[in-house]
């Protein structure tokens, strides 16, 4: 199977190429990502734990999915397969807003993403892939920022970065 291939953006997440996924880790260059939220009626957050056999970040819980488009693919598109890959479900996704990171891992490996933040809706349990995800649970978003503040060892780097953002993004909602 050939690797898959991220794509590479600058910083107005403008296409600038293709390279496999593990050397743009490895070289820690900027690549588009996608990071999905899956809220409930209750109010609550999709959150999963990372499969032990994941290649880093194994075992950290992490929101409901995330991945990489693929080239052509829209964030929308990208958040919708990988739900159904990792989660066991599809539901309508809405982008919320984007933003650029940089993560550096114990491994050497580098999460430097154009982050697309989608949000949706689903309210029943989810068929996960066990190669995906150990486990999963429903959170309301409140008991999740501070348990980051309390456990930040417990969280995927990414996810403590992402996760401020989303809350800050859904508190401006409900006060508006």
């Amino acid at each position: 199977m050939r690797e898959e291939q991220v794509i590479l953006v600058n910083e107005k997440d403008e296409p600038l190429g293709l390279m496999p996924k593990m050397e743009a880790h490895e070289k820690g260059v900027l690549h588009r990502a996608f990071s999905v939220f899956v809220m409930n009626d209750e109010g609550q957050t999709m959150i999963q734990q990372r499969a032990a056999g994941k290649y880093h970040s194994p075992g950290l819980w992490t929101n409901t999915c995330c991945s990489h488009q693929r080239e052509g693919e829209s964030a929308v598109e990208a958040g919708k397969r990988r739900l159904t890959e990792e989660m066991g479900f599809t539901t309508d996704l809405e982008e919320i807003f984007s933003f650029i990171y940089k993560a550096p891992f114990e491994n050497g490996l580098t999460e430097h993403e154009y982050d697309h933040v989608l949000i949706g809706r689903y309210n029943d349990a989810p068929q996960p892939n066990p190669e995906e995800v150990g486990d999963w649970k429903w959170v309301y978003p409140e008991e999740v920022r501070n348990d980051i503040k309390a456990r930040p060892e417990l969280y995927t780097a990414w996810f403590r970065i992402i996760f401020g953002k989303f809350y800050d993004h859904l508190m401006q909602n409900i006060s508006s």
